[in-house]
């Protein structure tokens, strides 16, 4: 597989068949029984409890988004939809479709009481929680926080009956939020660490296949890692394409709330997106994903979706390196990014 003539469908099917596709809901097994403790979040409006992995069966139940439930195997369903064949089994109850359910798990963390004066990164560790405006102040939300998204913490504060807060800051409108210490983890600077430092810059190269809507990393012109991708898609309101074209990740964030448009008309508003690589100056980036988990069909505003574990195996593998106390590294170089059509 030369970078002259790229990633052939040959190629695709080829490490398909090899298990790398396992990536693309990374945490779970392809196939079979899970670890104990694996839950799933619904994401959309409501989601499907099917008798079997499959839309033609009988629906049985259905759960409202956010809902909570767990996760106990995974199976392949029949031909539709074809991008996309993952189905869970939720409990004894039936199936859902994966593209809608969020694999999640239920983890709190001790306080990081000692955080250094220019705050840290940290991640949600629990299905949801809730960013309140003052700490202990439960009714009055500001956000959502959703699994695995990432946010900076400034520190940490304490309620009247000791209950601990971190401080977190807002990183698009300045604003400030705090959520229950226990439900982030703090992430330590190994874990923010460049990956293949043995391996140089210009031996690194990213192929995002819009065709396939497949994302490739490769060394020295072999491939290491394959995920399914969402990439730009045609809505209503607009064409929002992938740009094709080489590429390169020189603006990287660990963090960023995402938020355009007009909610009612396909806008977004997203805190805490984690492992950005901006590919151009106008904001495509390869990132993380928490609003759907139905990677294989083109759906978003131009950008490449992909599973957070997976954006932050990209976020870690490619130039350059931001610094664990940094929230964002601009350089002149970056690691290619090849975007085929």
């Amino acid at each position: 597989m030369s970078g002259k003539r790229g990633f052939s469908r040959r190629d695709f099917l080829k490490l398909s068949g090899m298990g790398l596709f396992g990536l693309a809901s990374p945490g779970l097994s392809p196939l079979g029984s899970l670890f104990s403790g694996q839950q799933g979040r619904v994401i959309y409006e409501n989601v499907g409890i099917y008798e079997r992995p499959s839309f033609d069966s009988r629906l049985v139940k259905l759960y409202w988004q956010d809902a909570v439930v767990p996760i106990t195997q995974v199976r392949v369903g029949d031909q539709e939809p074809a991008h996309n064949r993952i189905w869970y089994r939720i409990g004894h109850e039936g199936y859902a479709h994966s593209g809608g359910m969020q694999p999640v798990r239920t983890r709190t963390n001790p306080v990081a009481a000692d955080l250094p004066p220019e705050g840290a990164l940290a991640e949600v560790t629990v299905p949801y929680t809730d960013a309140l405006w003052n700490p202990g102040a439960r009714f009055h939300v500001a956000y959502r926080f959703y699994y695995q998204t990432t946010h900076w913490v400034a520190g940490v504060v304490q309620t009247k009956d000791g209950t601990p807060y971190y401080h977190i800051l807002e990183d698009k409108w300045d604003l400030d939020y705090y959520v229950p210490a226990a439900h982030l983890r703090v992430i330590p600077p190994e874990e923010l660490s460049l990956t293949s430092p043995d391996v140089p810059q210009y031996a690194k190269r990213i192929e995002v296949r819009t065709d396939l809507q497949v994302v490739v990393a490769y060394e020295w012109n072999e491939p290491v890692f394959m995920v399914k991708a969402a990439t730009g898609a045609d809505f209503s309101t607009g064409k929002y394409i992938t740009p094709p074209g080489r590429h390169l990740t020189n603006y990287k964030r660990p963090s960023r709330h995402m938020a355009a448009g007009n909610l009612a008309y396909n806008g977004y508003d997203l805190p805490g997106v984690p492992w950005i690589s901006y590919i151009t100056e106008s904001g495509i980036a390869i990132h993380g994903t928490y609003w759907h988990n139905d990677f294989g069909k083109a759906r978003s505003h131009g950008c490449i979706n992909l599973p957070s574990q997976a954006s932050q195996w990209i976020y870690r593998w490619t130039h350059p390196v931001v610094p664990p106390d940094k929230q964002s590294l601009y350089h002149k170089s970056g690691t290619i990014v090849d975007v085929i059509s």
